[in-house]
């Protein structure tokens, strides 16, 4: 087919699984009412651990939504992967088939990947030598495999591969499927992040850092973005997946269509492997380029859901960031932070915070930032503190910062 260059890239399918809901649907309305997700572990025996606490999908069966021997040999950042693309698919009522597959491409990341395989395993190992070790290990732990599982389920021959840029990896997932499709590469583009890092060893390796919040006693309350007495993240984990089309494919299919991505920007804070750039350099240059990406101005910005970590560093320099890019203007608008509500879920966060940009779009209301009693005055803009505002949203700024320095900035906007 005849490829138009910088085709509009709109999205048609949303697709969730989360601790505070295993759809799109219930996650919203859990977002809405200012429900945590936040508790004691339960995965494994946290009492050694510094930081005890997180926001885990409960009541999973994996099996109950993908074959249950998929289910079986791959890890859980995957079942939570394949489950939220299967039903970003199913929203976007996206038939792949042999005829239209070589146009339809698979982007899913994550930060860490098969985190439960690779601990499961090394333990077979050294308990019951290597001879034991399973045939699917490799398979099953690399970060690639939910994508290309994603494809094998439905025949998506097009573009395909999994990105790992730490917590900026889902929406660099995103803002990569869109330039995708604006270069004639796909059609459609199935893309997210997923991760499942709730893990003995990974908990101890964060602890060992001092990022997370020991505030174990009141694990709902943990979470605190912009906050005062915030003292580190708290782990989430889950997927986010979206349905992208050309505007001209989706239109040609008759899709409904929630909303149009407008602009990305990916960059690098080249500054250091864990704090943030201190003047915000690095997420103001992503941020102006998303808007000169779009076509847009920073007045044009209604809404913002920051990366708001609930650490120290992150959200006193993402607050300068925005002041920075758009000036007087910041004031006037909300800012949030849902993970307030979600946890961090690492290389998944840009991906279910983007199903929330447009959910905000569709529904003309803000989820709020929990736990926000009293703000740090170095984090002095409109945080939408504990409880959801409705407000007529045309065009929201989306921002994910990782380990690295690395920035991402994506901007969707109404038809």
């Amino acid at each position: 087919m005849e490829v138009q260059p910088n085709r509009r890239v709109v999205i048609t399918g949303l697709g969730v699984v989360a601790s505070i809901g295993h759809n799109a649907h219930d996650f919203w309305a859990s977002l809405l009412a200012g429900k945590s997700g936040i508790n004691r572990i339960t995965h494994f025996d946290p009492s050694d651990y510094g930081s005890q606490i997180g926001a885990e999908v409960l009541d999973w069966d994996a099996a109950a939504h993908m074959d249950p021997k998929d289910a079986r040999r791959n890890d859980r950042y995957t079942q939570f992967g394949f489950v939220a693309a299967k039903q970003a698919v199913q929203d976007a009522k996206l038939d792949v088939s042999h005829e239209n597959g070589d146009r339809v491409g698979v982007m899913i990341g994550s930060g860490i990947g098969g985190m439960h395989t690779y601990e499961t395993q090394l333990r077979v190992l050294d308990e019951r030598g290597p001879r034991k070790v399973s045939p699917f290990t490799i398979p099953a732990l690399i970060g690639n495999m939910c994508a290309g599982l994603v494809a094998i389920a439905y025949g998506a021959r097009g573009p395909n591969f999994g990105l790992v840029s730490a917590c900026a990896t889902g929406a660099h997932a995103i803002g990569e499927a869109a330039h995708a499709i604006r270069r004639g590469d796909a059609d459609v583009m199935i893309a997210g992040g997923s991760e499942a890092a709730i893990t003995p060893f990974a908990y101890a390796s964060f602890c060992a850092m001092k990022a997370m919040s020991t505030r174990n006693d009141t694990p709902q309350t943990a979470s605190r973005p912009f906050e005062l007495k915030r003292n580190g993240f708290v782990m989430g984990e889950g997927a986010g997946i979206l349905v992208l089309e050309s505007m001209e494919h989706a239109q040609a299919r008759g899709a409904r269509i929630y909303c149009e991505l407008t602009g990305y920007a990916a960059t690098c804070d080249a500054f250091h492997i864990t704090q943030p750039d201190p003047e915000g350099k690095g997420l103001s240059l992503a941020m102006n380029r998303a808007l000169a990406s779009s076509g847009l101005q920073a007045a044009d910005i209604d809404y913002i859901n920051a990366h708001g970590t609930s650490t120290p560093y992150n959200d006193k320099y993402e607050t300068l960031a925005i002041k920075k890019v758009l000036g007087d203007h910041a004031y006037q608008i909300p800012v949030s932070s849902t993970k307030s509500m979600t946890g961090h879920l690492l290389g998944a966060a840009g991906g279910i915070e983007s199903v929330i940009c447009v959910k905000t779009i569709e529904s003309g209301m803000i989820a709020p930032t929990i736990n926000l009693v009293e703000p740090d005055p170095d984090c002095d803009l409109n945080f939408v503190p504990n409880t959801a505002i409705q407000k007529s949203v045309r065009t929201v700024l989306s921002n994910n910062l990782g380990f690295g320095g690395q920035n991402a900035s994506l901007i969707f906007r109404a038809l």
